[in-house]
């Protein structure tokens, strides 16, 4: 299969994805930006500790339905498209009715609970999967339509509203924890009604499930989970650990060094929504070779892609650190260990692309249970490593740098599964495969607009 081709498969859906999560990322910059300008360290590093702790619970939702959906949805008839529809809300239905009775009960003895951060999220993680179920699911059928521009539509409609709240907020100098909470739960509900009477949701196909598609989900969704919850998976343990042993403030620092992040982030992100619907399609053609090769292609066009990213950076990091924290981080210790963790936080982030995409395939040739195991290790052995890191070190850097270390061991893990359940490759052999399709890239695009 020549790259020409695979990159006229791609590049549509590519651009639409990137789009998407570049827009989204943009406006989530404003909006921390405003968070911190309007909150003190400890209640962003509480505000932090909640959206974290809920992102992990929404993305293990969202991991039971999102991959065994696009690979089931991929190619599949319009019955079979509503069955699978209705059955993945009867899913994500029970799954959100399964978090809430388990907030009803910890909510009986939350008065023992002395952290402010565990208590702030037990009040209020419940209502929020609530009301944001409808929206969840319509970004998964979307994602499975490849319908990217109506991903855009959905986000930016959600970050928008919550800068608008927030903005409200301190004009009416009304600006607390509470009142912010207030307002992130009026955002969902309101993008999830939207989601609704667009006709995005699939609310009408509700009672289309059937107990064999319900199974199918299920069972593949169960394994599938893992690969999902590891791509936030380190945030949690790291938080979790800073926020016991550090305090919130050390999270605050956490989340501003690792803001800027996205710029790692948003090309990986679209290259992985855009990965797996085509990759489903090779496999289920039953193409080893070409599920393979775009595998390739996409780790190492994103690790090549990264390098330009994360050298320019790394030199201006200070400067987008006070860009986003204020006055307050111009100069200061501060300032400085934030802008040393996103230094860090880049290094690493070229395991990245090779962790994530090797996932994703081992997902799609039907092994998610060695992700489910994998991660499982990997929960294990990162929290030990923070642990490790924040008492060796007594600060954040600890978390930081050993970070790697848990990466490093799930690419060794993915790789040689990979290479014993499906087909033998080189690694390496993926820059080469990335640097052909980058090439291609730019011969297809930025010289032909020039002869045009």
């Amino acid at each position: 299969m020549k790259l020409n081709h695979l990159l006229s498969k791609i590049k549509n859906v590519h651009f639409l994805s990137l789009l998407g999560t570049g827009s989204i990322s943009f406006v989530t910059f404003i909006f921390t930006a405003i968070l911190f300008r309007s909150l003190s360290p400890e209640d962003c590093g509480v505000w932090f500790f909640f959206q974290t702790m809920l992102s992990f619970l929404d993305t293990f939702r969202q991991g039971f339905l999102n991959t065994a959906f696009v690979k089931f949805y991929a190619g599949a008839s319009a019955e079979r498209g509503r069955e699978l529809i209705g059955s993945v809300w009867i899913i994500a239905s029970a799954i959100t009715l399964g978090f809430i009775i388990i907030n009803l009960l910890a909510l009986l003895f939350i008065s023992l609970i002395t952290d402010y951060s565990v208590v702030y999220f037990l009040k209020y993680f419940g209502i929020n999967l609530l009301v944001m179920l409808p929206m969840i699911i319509g970004v998964c059928i979307v994602q499975g339509e490849l319908r990217f521009d109506r991903l855009l539509y959905i986000r930016l409609f959600q970050v928008l509203l919550l800068i608008g709240f927030l903005v409200t907020l301190n004009l009416t100098h009304k600006i607390s924890l509470t009142n912010l909470m207030y307002a992130n739960i009026a955002t969902s509900f309101l993008t999830s009604l939207l989601v609704i009477v667009m006709g995005w949701s699939g609310l009408t196909h509700l009672f289309r499930y059937t107990k064999k598609a319900i199974r199918e989900l299920f069972h593949f969704g169960k394994y599938t989970v893992g690969t999902s919850i590891s791509t936030n998976l380190f945030g949690v343990t790291d938080t979790l650990v800073l926020n016991f042993m550090l305090g919130p403030s050390a999270i605050s620092l956490l989340n501003l060094g690792r803001r800027f992040m996205e710029v790692v982030e948003i090309p990986l992100r679209s290259f992985c929504n855009s990965a797996l619907p085509s990759l489903a399609q090779y496999y289920n053609k039953g193409q080893k070779t070409e599920v393979i090769k775009l595998m390739q292609t996409f780790i190492g066009g994103t690790v090549i892609g990264l390098v330009p990213i994360v050298l320019i950076t790394s030199v201006v990091a200070p400067f987008l650190i006070s860009l986003v924290g204020g006055g307050q981080y111009i100069g200061t210790t501060e300032g400085v260990i934030a802008a040393n963790i996103l230094r860090i936080s880049l290094i690493l982030s070229f395991i990245a692309p090779v962790d994530r995409f090797l996932a994703i395939t081992l997902d799609v040739i039907h092994k998610p249970n060695i992700n489910f195991y994998r991660i499982l290790l990997l929960l294990v052995v990162n929290f030990a490593i923070d642990v490790l890191g924040v008492y060796i070190w007594g600060n954040i850097y600890g978390v930081v740098l050993l970070g790697a270390v848990t990466a490093i061991i799930s690419v060794m893990i993915s790789y040689k599964q990979l290479q014993k359940h499906y087909l033998p490759f080189p690694l390496f052999g993926s820059i080469k495969m990335g640097y052909s399709f980058l090439v291609n890239l730019i011969r297809n695009n930025l010289f032909k607009s020039k002869n045009v």
